[in-house]
């Protein structure tokens, strides 16, 4: 297993900030990988029918219809089987000949039951046995052979490091010496360790099993945050559960799933098992990545295809709004700021100037009231309708934001925010959006008390928690009817 290089410590609160990058690469995930063999099974299983029907019968499957009801039935009963026999877990698929009887049982359970349904249905002598078996006996072939092909790949791709979910560790004892010893042994490889980490530290020693120990959480927390991390794992003792209780409420603003090495005191958290790309490690899942496997294929299309769509709709208002604002006062059409967004990540994002330019760069951010004197005739308008935001559309193309997610504040407020308020990065776990949840719930414009922020932040949350295209999809057509004018909105 690949080793982190070796680095010294800064002390009692090292930390890990000079160490090396690592990209997100394209992580296995038990879920994902689990449906793509899901689909290509089907997809062979049909080609093994075409074929040999082709072969023994001759012409086309696809004009025969009984063969083809066939065929189709086979593909129905053999998806279910699958699913029940076990043959798509995330072990069995990156060991194929040790998993071979349960394929083998599959395949034969589903021509067993497609002939007694042939049978039953006083059927079966409108078929060829010869071609039946001949599918039969072609579809195990080369459903094995094309799994067998599919393993050296991804364990080629493994060994270079594309296919690997980048994994830290919070712990130094002897959970972790255990954790990192069941880690190497898995074949292919598809956990990398990149760092290790520990709150003890000059309690305990300065390296894990051969790996440097990098630093505490605060460390571990600034790691994830510069670095791609797929999983967290806290591997430390249990005896301590309100200790495990803060560990936990902190990991959870990070965009990464953690979870917890078994012990009783998992029961406190709601939890789901742990996705089985870690094989037989005992230890649950405490907190989902809101953007994982499919989730982020998806959520990046839905922002490419419809952020390009909105773009080329609202070009003409777009040239019209920077014309009215050149028009009525001196300086740039567009504003930019610095605000924090995906994984507390610097952008700077755009917006239609819609006060008075001065030239002078302001250290705190002041936000627009009711009647504030800053604001120009036309941007009074832009921003009480909201077309101030269009031109963070180019934000939406160019991946900085999304159409639907928490807002970014400006930096200043975000600092701020984040000492008062429990829970505060978690908004950062997913990219910002032009509109979100807290904004079509009515929380947009000024935030002039505590309380408001907090409700921000809690709909942002929920939001995170609860991702999904038909969220983002009803968020959209909310915003369409009271999202863009809005009485708050200075």
């Amino acid at each position: 297993m690949n080793k982190i290089p070796e680095k010294g410590l800064d002390g009692k609160h090292a930390v890990a900030e000079d160490g090396p990058v690592y990209t997100g690469g394209y992580p296995l995930s038990s879920r994902v990988l689990s449906r793509i063999f899901n689909v290509l099974d089907l997809l062979w299983l049909f080609l093994a029918g075409y074929v040999t029907y082709s072969v023994v019968i001759g012409g086309n499957l696809i004009t025969h219809d009984k063969y083809l009801y066939a065929v189709v039935l086979t593909l129905f009963i053999f998806f279910f089987l699958g699913r029940y026999g076990g043959i798509y877990s995330f072990s069995t698929l990156l060991a194929p000949l040790t998993n071979l009887p349960n394929l083998a049982i599959v395949c034969m359970t589903t021509f067993i039951l497609l002939l007694a349904v042939g049978f039953s249905l006083k059927v079966s002598d409108d078929y060829s046995r010869i071609w039946v078996y001949s599918f039969g006996l072609a579809s195990f072939a080369v459903i094995l052979i094309y799994r067998l092909i599919a393993f050296f790949i991804i364990n080629y791709l493994a060994s270079r490091g594309l296919c690997t979910r980048k994994v830290v560790v919070l712990g130094g004892g002897k959970q972790t010496e255990q954790l990192l010893r069941q880690l190497a042994d898995e074949k292919p490889v598809v956990n990398k360790v990149v760092g290790i980490f520990d709150d003890r530290i000059g309690r305990v020693a300065p390296t894990i099993a051969g790996y440097p120990l990098l630093g505490n959480i605060d460390a571990l927390i600034q790691f994830v945050r510069n670095n791609h991390v797929d999983d967290i794992i806290v591997a430390l003792p249990w005896n301590a559960d309100e200790r495990q209780l803060e560990i936990v409420s902190r990991l959870r603003q990070l965009p990464a799933h953690v979870h917890l090495v078994s012990d009783l005191v998992g029961f406190r958290f709601p939890y789901r098992p742990s996705p089985n790309h870690f094989g037989g490690i005992p230890m649950i899942e405490v907190v989902d990545s809101p953007m994982s496997g499919f989730k982020i294929v998806v959520k990046a299309l839905e922002d490419r295809i419809l952020g390009s769509l909105a773009l080329l709709v609202f070009s003409p208002f777009l040239l019209m709004i920077a014309v009215a604002i050149r028009l009525e006062s001196r300086g740039p059409v567009l504003f930019k700021q610095k605000r924090y967004g995906y994984n507390n990540k610097v952008f700077e994002i755009y917006k239609f100037r819609s006060m008075y330019h001065d030239g002078e760069e302001r250290k705190k951010t002041v936000q627009a009231s009711k009647d504030d004197p800053r604001i120009t005739r036309v941007g009074k308008f832009i921003r009480r309708t909201s077309l101030d935001e269009l031109p963070q559309l180019f934000n939406v193309v160019n991946g900085t934001m999304s159409l639907v997610g928490p807002r970014p504040h400006a930096i200043d407020h975000n600092e701020e925010y984040s000492a008062l308020i429990d829970g505060y990065f978690a908004r950062h776990k997913v990219k910002p959006g032009i509109t979100g949840w807290a904004q079509v719930k009515g929380y947009r414009g000024e935030t002039d008390t505590l309380e408001k922020m907090e409700a921000r932040v809690n709909y942002d949350t929920y939001y995170v928690e609860n991702w999904s295209l038909f969220f983002d999809l009803q968020i959209l057509v909310m915003t369409v009817f009271v999202g863009f004018i809005n009485k708050n909105a200075y």
